[in-house]
């Protein structure tokens, strides 16, 4: 039997609070920003294709420098991430997960029976991909190897260098495992910054996976999707995705391909707004003399209580005095890192709230008192 373990990321969407810093989200977008009552009055509701709509898809890969075939539409990433779990991995098999991460990263092999090896990423080194211990965590029986770009939660960003020299030690050591790159972030710049290029066509071996729940601010609707230049492969999750979802809802697929159409005007703002919050969140830690790692994209980043300024026994004290003032953050552990660690989202709040939940923040700072000077 298939056994997903719980995750307590679900408070996200069904906890709400008032002041949301949890959330990794851009700013929402609209039906009406999309399309007028009078575009979608008519419009057929009929199935889709388990491809996905054509001009979706071709706006997807035009975007990413694959071929529109080679595009998958799927119910959010999520979806992607689980169809590429199921299709290169069960029990007995291994998979290779840079941590911290997005929590079904881990859960959903670990639930097919794979074993799951991790490759740490540290908060003191600013989560980059440590190369030189890479090979060592990889075997002959790892099938996929699961990475994010940028990644979920800190916003670090990985070079094309970096991940090509992954792709070559992946190609070394574990020569039949795919590498899933999560881009949901890719396009969450901050101001004038250019949205990185895809690293969809950088390898047959690659597969990636996005969506517009995160730099577009359209988590309502369900649409994502994953990209494959390996024909054999693509059948496989095409057909993994017909046997469990038919096809992706008719109506968010017009709505989608609206949206992508006026990618770089709907983007422009968001992009303002990330540098101006972003610019505030950095300010603010610097004031409260908390540890920060400065993100490459995303609507977030990590920030840290220091073990030198707050003993370890103040940790949970900074959680609930947050909840007391009905403000939450994304504790570390929902990722795989310490609770002394956590993310804060700085797109989804609209500016005043914004800084109104910065102050509950810092007043929910415990008192300061080192390690050292708790166990003396």
């Amino acid at each position: 039997m298939t056994v997903f373990a719980s995750s307590p990321m679900t408070t996200l969407i069904d906890v709400p609070v008032r002041y949301d810093l949890a959330e990794s989200t851009c700013p929402p977008l609209t039906t009406g920003d999309l399309a007028g009552a009078e575009l979608v009055a008519n419009l057929p509701l009929g199935y889709g294709t388990s491809r996905g709509d054509a001009e979706l898809r071709a706006l997807v890969a035009a975007d990413t420098g694959v071929a529109p075939d080679q595009v998958l539409v799927t119910v959010g990433a999520i979806e992607a991430m689980f169809l590429v779990a199921q299709a290169t991995c069960g029990p007995g098999d291994r998979v290779l997960l840079a941590t911290p991460c997005f929590p079904p990263a881990r859960t959903v092999p670990e639930g097919l029976g794979a074993r799951v090896d991790v490759l740490p990423l540290s908060f003191d080194d600013g989560y980059r991909l440590p190369l030189d211990r890479l090979a060592g965590a990889l075997t002959p029986a790892t099938r996929l190897v699961s990475v994010a770009s940028p990644q979920n939660p800190s916003g670090v960003r990985f070079t094309e260098e970096e991940l090509r020299t992954l792709l070559a030690v992946v190609a070394e050591s574990a020569p039949e495992a795919v590498l899933l790159v999560d881009e949901t972030y890719r396009a969450a710049t901050y101001g004038g910054s250019p949205v990185p290029r895809s690293v969809a066509a950088l390898s047959p071996r690659i597969v990636t996976c996005s969506s517009l729940s995160k730099a577009h601010g359209a988590p309502g609707l369900r649409v994502g999707w994953l990209t494959t230049t390996d024909a054999d492969l693509y059948e496989r999750l095409r057909e993994a995705k017909f046997l469990s979802t038919i096809a992706c809802p008719t109506l968010d697929e017009f709505l989608a391909a609206r949206l992508l159409r006026r990618q770089t005007e709907l983007l422009r703002p968001r992009a303002a707004r990330l540098r101006q919050a972003l610019d505030e969140l950095v300010g603010w830690a610097r004031a409260h003399r908390l540890e920060i790692v400065a993100p490459d994209g995303g609507a977030m980043c990590c920030l840290r209580l220091p073990a030198d300024r707050f003993a370890d026994d103040t940790v949970a004290e900074f959680h609930a005095r947050l909840a007391e003032r009905d403000t939450r953050v994304a504790p570390g552990s929902w990722f795989g890192e310490s609770d002394r660690v956590f993310r804060v989202g700085f797109g989804h709040l609209p500016p005043a709230d914004f800084s109104a939940a910065l102050d509950r923040l810092a007043d929910a700072l415990p008192r300061q008192r080192s390690t050292a000077e708790a166990a003396a």
